[in-house]
Protein backbone atom coordinates (compact mmCIF):
# COMPACT_ATOMS: atom_id res chain seq x y z
CA UNK A 1 0.00 0.00 0.00
CA UNK A 2 1.36 3.38 -0.81
CA UNK A 3 -0.68 5.17 2.04
CA UNK A 4 0.40 5.05 5.42
CA UNK A 5 -2.99 6.63 6.35
CA UNK A 6 -6.31 4.48 5.68
CA UNK A 7 -10.11 4.75 6.52
CA UNK A 8 -12.23 1.28 6.12
CA UNK A 9 -15.80 2.12 5.37
CA UNK A 10 -18.56 -0.19 4.58
CA UNK A 11 -22.20 -1.27 5.87
CA UNK A 12 -22.05 -3.30 8.88
CA UNK A 13 -21.14 -7.09 8.24
CA UNK A 14 -19.09 -5.97 5.21
CA UNK A 15 -16.40 -7.33 6.22
CA UNK A 16 -14.28 -4.01 7.21
CA UNK A 17 -12.80 -5.62 10.01
CA UNK A 18 -11.69 -9.12 9.12
CA UNK A 19 -9.99 -7.04 5.97
CA UNK A 20 -8.71 -4.20 8.03
CA UNK A 21 -7.06 -6.42 10.70
CA UNK A 22 -5.40 -8.34 7.92
CA UNK A 23 -4.02 -5.11 5.54
CA UNK A 24 -2.66 -3.36 9.04
CA UNK A 25 -0.46 -6.47 10.15
CA UNK A 26 0.75 -7.21 7.05
CA UNK A 27 1.71 -3.59 6.48
CA UNK A 28 3.23 -2.85 9.92
CA UNK A 29 0.06 -0.41 10.52
CA UNK A 30 -1.74 0.81 13.83
CA UNK A 31 -5.56 -0.64 14.13
CA UNK A 32 -8.15 0.91 15.70
CA UNK A 33 -11.70 -0.60 15.51
CA UNK A 34 -13.78 2.10 16.64
CA UNK A 35 -17.05 -0.36 16.60
CA UNK A 36 -14.67 -2.72 19.03
CA UNK A 37 -13.33 0.25 21.37
CA UNK A 38 -16.96 1.54 22.04
CA UNK A 39 -18.54 -2.24 22.80
CA UNK A 40 -15.40 -2.04 25.43
CA UNK A 41 -16.19 0.91 26.75
CA UNK A 42 -19.82 -0.70 27.49
CA UNK A 43 -18.73 -3.67 28.49
CA UNK A 44 -16.73 -1.90 31.16
CA UNK A 45 -19.26 0.72 32.05
CA UNK A 46 -16.29 3.13 31.90
CA UNK A 47 -17.02 7.13 31.20
CA UNK A 48 -16.89 6.43 27.26
CA UNK A 49 -19.12 3.74 27.83
CA UNK A 50 -21.67 5.42 29.46
CA UNK A 51 -22.10 8.27 27.17
CA UNK A 52 -22.09 6.08 24.19
CA UNK A 53 -24.89 3.20 25.67
CA UNK A 54 -28.08 4.95 24.53
CA UNK A 55 -27.14 5.20 20.78
CA UNK A 56 -25.51 1.83 20.78
CA UNK A 57 -28.70 -0.04 22.46
CA UNK A 58 -30.75 2.07 19.60
CA UNK A 59 -28.66 1.09 16.92
CA UNK A 60 -27.96 4.37 16.48
CA UNK A 61 -24.48 5.66 15.61
CA UNK A 62 -22.68 7.86 18.23
CA UNK A 63 -22.03 11.40 17.85
CA UNK A 64 -19.47 13.39 16.41
CA UNK A 65 -18.88 15.25 19.63
CA UNK A 66 -17.78 11.77 21.50
CA UNK A 67 -16.20 10.27 18.16
CA UNK A 68 -13.83 12.47 16.83
CA UNK A 69 -11.95 13.50 19.80
CA UNK A 70 -11.56 10.23 21.11
CA UNK A 71 -10.70 8.87 17.51
CA UNK A 72 -8.21 11.94 17.29
CA UNK A 73 -6.40 11.66 20.41
CA UNK A 74 -5.55 7.75 19.38
CA UNK A 75 -4.21 8.71 16.32
CA UNK A 76 -1.97 11.38 18.24
CA UNK A 77 -0.24 8.57 19.76
CA UNK A 78 0.85 6.78 16.79
CA UNK A 79 4.08 7.03 15.58
CA UNK A 80 4.01 5.11 12.22
CA UNK A 81 0.90 4.59 9.48
CA UNK A 82 -2.71 3.55 11.08
CA UNK A 83 -5.73 2.07 9.58
CA UNK A 84 -9.34 3.12 11.17
CA UNK A 85 -12.21 0.63 10.84
CA UNK A 86 -15.32 2.05 10.42
CA UNK A 87 -14.08 5.96 10.90
CA UNK A 88 -14.99 8.15 9.84
CA UNK A 89 -19.00 7.82 9.62
CA UNK A 90 -19.91 11.26 8.68
CA UNK A 91 -19.02 14.01 6.58
CA UNK A 92 -17.80 16.35 9.93
CA UNK A 93 -15.80 13.54 11.27
CA UNK A 94 -14.11 13.14 7.45
CA UNK A 95 -13.52 16.63 7.44
CA UNK A 96 -12.76 16.90 10.82
CA UNK A 97 -10.21 14.11 10.38
CA UNK A 98 -8.33 15.55 7.13
CA UNK A 99 -8.11 19.45 8.90
CA UNK A 100 -5.69 17.17 11.97
CA UNK A 101 -3.51 16.09 9.54
CA UNK A 102 -0.65 16.91 7.02
CA UNK A 103 -0.71 13.57 5.04
CA UNK A 104 -4.48 13.14 4.09
CA UNK A 105 -5.90 9.45 4.17
CA UNK A 106 -6.85 6.95 1.45
CA UNK A 107 -10.65 5.76 1.85
CA UNK A 108 -11.16 1.73 1.05
CA UNK A 109 -14.99 1.29 0.76
CA UNK A 110 -16.33 -2.25 0.79
CA UNK A 111 -19.45 -2.64 -1.35
CA UNK A 112 -21.45 -5.90 -0.22
CA UNK A 113 -25.34 -6.11 -1.70
CA UNK A 114 -27.75 -5.68 1.37
CA UNK A 115 -28.81 -9.38 0.87
CA UNK A 116 -25.58 -10.62 1.40
CA UNK A 117 -25.11 -8.20 4.54
CA UNK A 118 -28.50 -9.96 6.41
CA UNK A 119 -27.17 -13.35 5.30
CA UNK A 120 -23.78 -12.26 6.99
CA UNK A 121 -25.12 -10.85 10.33
CA UNK A 122 -27.81 -13.77 10.73
CA UNK A 123 -24.51 -16.61 11.41
CA UNK A 124 -21.88 -14.06 12.41
CA UNK A 125 -20.02 -14.76 15.69
CA UNK A 126 -17.57 -12.64 17.27
CA UNK A 127 -14.93 -13.30 20.22
CA UNK A 128 -15.58 -10.80 23.25
CA UNK A 129 -11.78 -10.82 24.43
CA UNK A 130 -9.72 -10.38 21.13
CA UNK A 131 -13.08 -9.18 19.21
CA UNK A 132 -12.02 -11.28 16.75
CA UNK A 133 -14.70 -12.13 13.69
CA UNK A 134 -15.00 -15.55 13.39
CA UNK A 135 -15.47 -17.70 10.35
CA UNK A 136 -18.90 -19.91 9.39
CA UNK A 137 -18.15 -23.49 11.30
CA UNK A 138 -15.31 -21.98 13.42
CA UNK A 139 -17.28 -23.45 16.85
CA UNK A 140 -17.38 -21.39 20.44
CA UNK A 141 -13.90 -20.63 20.93
CA UNK A 142 -11.99 -18.16 19.35
CA UNK A 143 -9.14 -20.03 17.37
CA UNK A 144 -6.81 -17.06 17.82
CA UNK A 145 -7.41 -16.42 21.87
CA UNK A 146 -9.52 -19.22 22.63
CA UNK A 147 -12.04 -16.42 24.13
CA UNK A 148 -15.94 -16.79 23.79
CA UNK A 149 -17.46 -16.42 20.45
CA UNK A 150 -20.79 -15.08 20.55
CA UNK A 151 -23.56 -13.44 18.92
CA UNK A 152 -23.12 -9.57 18.81
CA UNK A 153 -26.47 -7.39 20.78
CA UNK A 154 -26.32 -5.15 17.65
CA UNK A 155 -26.54 -7.60 15.38
CA UNK A 156 -30.35 -8.18 15.79
CA UNK A 157 -32.68 -7.91 13.08
CA UNK A 158 -34.32 -4.72 14.47
CA UNK A 159 -30.97 -3.15 15.42
CA UNK A 160 -29.01 -4.17 12.11
CA UNK A 161 -31.70 -2.53 10.37
CA UNK A 162 -31.20 0.19 12.10
CA UNK A 163 -27.67 0.41 11.50
CA UNK A 164 -28.23 -0.31 7.83
CA UNK A 165 -30.33 2.65 6.87
CA UNK A 166 -27.77 5.08 9.63
CA UNK A 167 -25.12 4.02 7.14
CA UNK A 168 -26.96 5.26 3.96
CA UNK A 169 -27.89 8.50 6.18
CA UNK A 170 -24.80 9.24 7.31
CA UNK A 171 -22.09 7.23 6.01
CA UNK A 172 -22.73 7.20 2.24
CA UNK A 173 -22.58 11.50 2.28
CA UNK A 174 -19.07 10.70 3.64
CA UNK A 175 -17.88 8.38 0.59
CA UNK A 176 -18.65 10.64 -1.79
CA UNK A 177 -16.96 13.44 -0.09
CA UNK A 178 -13.79 11.29 -0.45
CA UNK A 179 -15.27 9.81 -3.85
CA UNK A 180 -15.20 13.76 -4.76
CA UNK A 181 -11.50 14.36 -3.67
CA UNK A 182 -10.47 11.37 -5.51
CA UNK A 183 -9.48 9.73 -2.19
CA UNK A 184 -11.69 6.72 -2.71
CA UNK A 185 -11.52 2.97 -3.70
CA UNK A 186 -14.49 0.97 -4.21
CA UNK A 187 -14.00 -2.61 -3.25
CA UNK A 188 -16.07 -5.69 -4.57
CA UNK A 189 -16.47 -7.37 -1.02
CA UNK A 190 -18.14 -10.50 -1.97
CA UNK A 191 -16.12 -13.80 -2.46
CA UNK A 192 -13.92 -15.70 -0.14
CA UNK A 193 -11.69 -13.03 2.34
CA UNK A 194 -8.75 -14.26 0.41
CA UNK A 195 -10.76 -12.65 -2.72
CA UNK A 196 -11.39 -9.74 -1.40
CA UNK A 197 -7.90 -8.85 0.25
CA UNK A 198 -6.70 -9.15 -2.83
CA UNK A 199 -8.92 -6.26 -3.98
CA UNK A 200 -8.37 -4.81 -1.23
CA UNK A 201 -4.06 -4.72 -2.37
CA UNK A 202 -5.20 -4.83 -5.46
Amino acid sequence: MKSRHLVFLGPPASGKGTQGRRLADENGLAYLSTGALLRRALRDDTDLGKLARPFLERGDYVPDDIMIPMVLEWIGEQNNGWLLDGFPRTVPQAVALDQSLESKPLAIVLHVPDDELRRRVRCRLECGNCHRVAREGEGTDCPKCHGKLAARADDASANFENRLAEYRRLVIPAITYYCDLLRARIVKGTGSPDEVYARVCG
